[in-house]
């Protein structure tokens, strides 16, 4: 009988034997229990002080607009009844509850996920302790704790601070050139960060239009690592401008500009770049600048400048963003003011607090972006290797620091087209030199238009991009990931959806750019000229004096053989091969730098590379046919 129980033997449980314990073993256990209890109260301690400061940051605007808060009512309080006002409070503070219930409940979960997997780890390295186990033992499992919450908590804030020289733009290194100026903005000519690709003197240009709040510095993320929305346009030799608003501190015409105004300024440095290259420019804008963009194209000021426009992220009809719609459905009518984001800066202008309309976004997903999530996101982030990379600490430093004020005129744009539809004829909500605008105005003039969304952005939702679509026609490219994945994470050269590629039937910006350069060429050098005395011929045929006829090179792109790179042609088809839906992209999310996890817009799920596509979603998509 006893052979045969310990024949059948769990082998998950100790034996009888290993239960028995020397002095030496007995003394050698204590020292690690002890040690791992020293370590467990400073992780408990670093714990708690790493989730208040992560509650503290995110309620900082909070408090910043408690002030403008306090003025506008002080005047609207005598503007209503008690019943009125009673009920106005009484709705305000039934919104505060719900949002504090939603991001309770979401970050309670994320603890006890979290905290369901350290308890996994925990119980093993309890029994690899008492049963002198190989593996991890409790003393080493609570150390790695301890120096996980201290690197988070204490290390972290210092790698996101350290990381500056190396975020954005330094337009003092010697990499851009100030090419024209205005009293509001200045333009920079970006120069390649590889140094042996030349710019194209005759290149088509592009000109850049960053969004005001979020800033242009997530445009140029991190280029010395390549990751960098502007650079990827330079970098394959491309004459690429990026406008830069001025410090709207010191400037009182920023402070006080209008969109009559940014259009003008814009419409000025195209104007220089159009003659410095010879050729019409592309205008491009991200997020609030692809708005921008679009605002000032359609307001006819640019027409003859611009043949080409790409926005990225941009919500050209922000009320088809169902997620903020019904957000802001949920704010009692009298709060829904923007005199509440107001401040006053010393001089008396009075400007809109960029940080306090950044963080409207993230109460509308405080299901996904509250700081006890942020906190367990990061500690994930970091668990496996203990180690702080350069993406992470960059992510953070732009959410941190890098929202700006924006002008009252500029916001109120921005305001009316989050509140306002545009109307049935395609006509939008906001007015440039008293004219309407109408997205039927990219059609009249024949521009070809390349509009990128994110497949997972619940910043601006696809529905509010690809509006314009109900008018016009456009291309459109739809990338995996969230809101800022194309400035970043697409901006590397090496990913499956690099901007400069083509991928799942869909270009890149860059390729876009690139095309359109090629077709022009070819269109110009297709085109007969002539010579005095002589009949019109190709310009392959002409004759050079004194010598014999000889074949002029006619301009074209490098190819993939060049310094200058244009890594892949348009994906081929098989006989009978249907093209890949947008559900495809899922497929591509692991390709794209795992550790990478960009806050508050990045999903952390991912799917396998070449998994099959799903039905397409019915995605509106106008694509040109491309040669391979």
């Amino acid at each position: 009988m006893s052979e045969s129980k310990d024949a059948t033997h769990n082998v998950s449980e100790p034996a009888p034997s290993q239960l028995d314990m020397t002095p030496e073993m007995a003394l050698k256990t204590q020292a690690k229990v002890i040690s791992a209890s020293i370590d467990q109260a400073r992780m408990l301690q670093t714990y708690w002080v790493g989730l208040s400061r992560y509650l503290m940051d995110f309620m900082a605007p909070a408090f910043s607009a408690l002030e403008s808060f306090r003025g506008v009512e002080s005047e609207k309080l005598e503007e209503y009844s008690p019943e009125e006002n009673i009920r106005d409070y009484s709705g305000l503070l039934e919104l505060n509850l719900r949002l504090a219930e939603k991001g309770m409940t979401h970050g309670m979960k994320a603890i006890n996920d979290f905290l369901a997997q350290q308890l996994e780890q925990g119980y093993k390295a309890w029994h690899n302790t008492l049963y002198h186990q190989k593996g991890e033992d409790i003393a080493a499992f609570m150390a790695k704790q301890a120096r996980l919450m201290e690197l988070v908590v204490h290390e972290y804030p210092q790698a996101i601070r350290d990381i500056e020289p190396e975020y954005g733009f330094h337009f003092d290194d010697g990499n851009y050139v100030k090419t024209a100026e205005t009293d509001r903005f200045c333009l920079y000519q970006v120069l390649p960060w590889d140094k042996s690709v030349k710019v194209r003197k005759k290149g088509k240009p592009i000109v850049i239009i960053p969004p005001y709040v979020l800033g242009a510095n997530i445009l140029s993320f991190l280029p010395g690592e390549g990751k960098s929305f502007v650079h990827c346009f330079a970098n394959q030799g491309i004459p690429t401008y990026i406008r830069i608003v001025k410090d709207i501190y010191t400037n009182p015409a920023v402070q006080d500009m209008t969109g009559e105004e940014d259009c003008l300024d814009t419409k000025i440095f195209l104007e220089k770049v159009k003659a410095a290259h010879d050729r019409p420019v592309t205008l491009c804008g991200y997020c609030q600048g692809g708005f921008t963009a679009t605002v000032n194209y359609l307001s006819g000021e640019l027409d003859g400048l611009v043949d080409a426009l790409i926005t990225s992220v941009a919500p050209l009809d922000g009320t088809r963003s169902k997620s903020l719609a019904d957000f802001l459905a949920q704010i009692p009518k009298r709060f829904e003011d923007i005199s509440f984001a107001i401040k006053t800066l010393p001089n008396g202008k009075r400007v809109v607090n960029g940080k306090l309309m950044s963080w409207v976004y993230k109460l509308k997903s405080m299901e996904k972006d509250n700081p006890i999530i942020a906190f367990i996101r990061d500690l994930k982030l970091f668990e496996r290797n203990l180690k702080i990379n350069k993406t992470a600490a960059a992510i953070n430093y732009w959410l941190l620091y890098d929202q700006a004020d924006l002008p009252l005129e500029i916001c109120k744009m921005s305001f009316d087209s989050y509140t306002i539809p545009v109307a049935k004829d395609g006509t939008l909500p906001v007015r440039l030199f008293g004219r309407p605008l109408n997205f039927k105005h990219v059609k009249e003039q024949g521009i070809k238009w390349l509009i990128c969304i994110a497949e997972k952005d619940d910043l601006v939702e696809k529905e509010s991009s690809l509006a314009p679509l109900d008018w016009v026609e456009a291309e459109v490219a739809v990338f995996p990931k969230g809101h800022v994945a194309i400035a970043t994470s697409w901006s590397l050269p090496t990913t499956e959806c690099s901007l400069d590629r083509c991928f799942l039937d869909y270009r890149g910006p860059v390729r876009f750019q690139l095309d359109l350069e090629a077709e022009a060429d070819k269109t110009k050098a297709a085109a007969p000229q002539k010579v005095p005395g002589d009949k019109a011929r190709p310009v392959a045929d002409l004759k050079v004096k004194g010598d014999k006829t000889k074949t002029e090179p006619v301009a074209a792109l490098p190819t993939a053989g060049d310094k200058i790179k244009i890594r892949a042609a348009a994906p081929q088809k098989g006989p009978g091969k249907k093209p890949r839906s947008v559900a495809a992209l899922k497929a591509l999310e692991g390709k794209a730098e795992p550790e990478v996890a960009l806050k508050a817009e990045e999903d952390n799920s991912q799917s396998a590379v070449g998994q099959k596509a799903e039905k397409d979603k019915g995605l509106p998509t106008v694509v040109p046919k491309k040669e391979a």
